[in-house]
């Protein structure tokens, strides 16, 4: 029988192991190369990639065999990474495999580590860009929500508002990622209004200046609605961010006291987050039994043997505290409803697959997005297998700032199931209206209504003819270090 490893889960952590081996593990040697050619941030992307990557057996570059420890490897190698001065060219072009949708560079890894933490710089406007129409390169835009206490907190702007330009220039697929998210920290929104089929501007201009260290807090509405005989538990959700998993509990907790009978969760704007954080909140949704597992991990050919060989078999369960020792709050409920859009990503997938072998989930909305495997951070730190510590931010190379957040393994749920690569399709199929975006939490807002209409049986006054469409190209988290991202932080490390 193979050992199942579980987790005792700290802050920040996924999984981490006890002893299988007497030996620290460590990554093999491989070959070095030339100290002189200038290529350090190549040889930690390779090496990193070498090892742990998902997809290491189907790239050629990344063979085990393609560069031999020897003086001859070593000049083979060298002339390899220097084949692409710049190191992000060099990462998209030499190491990653056509299946990879998801991995990604960063030349700043402070930046990006604190994107884990939810602090970025931003105006706090969080948007989705979709085509005038299906044929047209012009876009508009549309606001999904805003960050409280943020730069766009403080001005006339609101969900449901549209803008079809920048600075005075129409956002077409060509220009919106330059005007938008480019290196200007102030722009100026052109305002729009649907007019027949498409939004024109209606001459109302506003402007917002990004700021640094902005905070948001993923928690972005929690309320309790009493129907019938219902309690009704809402919560919009917007990030997995282990930092905010004590204050996440603590909204379960007024749940569970209120005596709450159902919950809906909104997981429109969520692009996922910490896989940890996704294991306390589906413990919160469903029970905390340790014996039921959430999650499998499987790793590349290479990780996976070295499991194998040590009889181990990398499982989650749900569980009964949080990474601080507080309890769980949990609903232990038999069915949720689950609000979802294109935007819809990694760790908020990874809940409802992980729920769906013990309850009921109702997915309402549209397809997610898709993302079915998890990466890790990781830094030039060759004693730490390459993985970013914030304890260990001192032993990173001095020389090189640059991180890296390849994609690391699939999680399967309790039942095996992990090929989701298009998407979860939802029960009840719903679009957004740009005509009738509605409030969040309202009532009447359609994705909640469907819900409520659900939940009571009763029929929805918010839910009525979809009469504009949103097809989303992309959306403001595209954007951000994070992306959509599912991540652990720290990876199976066999001891």
């Amino acid at each position: 029988m193979k050992k199942s490893i579980t987790t005792g889960l700290f802050l920040s952590l996924f999984l981490f192991f006890s002893c299988t081996k007497s030996d620290d593990f460590s990554i093999p040697d491989t070959v070095d190369p030339d100290p002189d050619a200038g290529v350090e941030v190549q040889d930690f992307m390779w090496k990193a990639m070498n090892f742990w990557y998902f997809w290491q057996t189907d790239v050629e570059n990344l063979s085990d065999t393609k560069f031999p420890n020897t003086p001859e490897g070593s000049d083979v190698y060298t002339v390899f990474l220097a084949s692409e001065s710049d190191p992000g060219k060099f990462f998209d072009n030499k190491l990653l495999s056509s299946k990879d949708r998801f991995s990604f560079f960063s030349d700043d890894y402070v930046e990006l580590t604190q994107s884990l933490a939810g602090i970025s710089k931003s105006n706090g406007l969080m948007f989705g860009l979709a085509r005038q129409n299906k044929n047209s390169s012009e876009l508009y835009g549309y606001v999904q929500y805003i960050v409280p206490n943020s730069n766009a907190s403080t001005k006339n702007i609101q969900r449901g508002d549209l803008f079809t330009g920048v600075n005075g220039t129409t956002l077409t697929d060509q220009n919106y990622i330059a005007l938008l998210f480019g290196d200007n920290d102030t722009y100026t929104l052109n305002m729009a209004d649907i007019v027949g089929e498409n939004a024109e501007p209606n001459g109302t201009d506003i402007q917002l200046t990004k700021e640094v260290g902005l905070m948001e807090d993923p928690i972005l509405l929690d309320e309790i609605i009493e129907i019938q005989d219902k309690k009704i538990g809402y919560l919009v959700y917007t990030g997995f961010i282990n930092e905010y998993d004590e204050e996440l509990n603590r909204v379960f907790g007024r749940f569970k006291a209120s005596n709450v009978t159902d919950l809906v969760l909104d997981l429109r704007y969520n692009p996922g987050g910490s896989v940890n954080t996704a294991v306390l909140l589906s413990s919160m949704i469903y029970g905390t039994n340790s014996k039921d597992v959430f999650l499998k991990a499987l790793y590349n050919e290479k990780y996976q043997k070295i499991l194998d060989d040590n009889d181990t078999e990398l499982r989650q369960f749900f569980t009964e505290k949080t990474g601080k020792g507080t309890a769980i709050n949990t609903l232990s409920l038999d069915k949720v409803y689950i609000l979802t859009t294109s935007g819809t990503a990694s760790a908020s997938e990874l809940v409802i697959n992980g729920l769906d072998p013990y309850m009921d989930v109702i997915q309402i909305g549209g397809t997610t997005r898709g993302k079915n495997e998890f990466s890790v951070t990781m830094v030039d730190d060759r004693d730490n297998n390459y993985i970013y510590s914030p304890e260990r931010a001192g032993k990173i190379n001095k020389k090189n700032n640059w991180a890296i957040q390849p994609l690391l393994g699939r999680n399967e749920n309790a039942e095996g199931f992990s090929e989701f690569t298009s998407g979860l399709t939802p029960q009840v199929e719903l679009l957004e209206d740009l005509s009738n975006l509605g409030v969040l939490g309202d009532l009447q807002e359609p994705f909640l209504a469907k819900a409520i209409e659900l939940i009571t049986g009763s029929s929805a006054k918010g839910v009525q003819k979809v009469e504009f469409p949103i097809e989303t190209m992309t959306n403001s988290k595209m954007f951000t270090p994070l992306k959509d991202n599912m991540y652990v932080t720290d990876p199976p490390i066999i001891w």
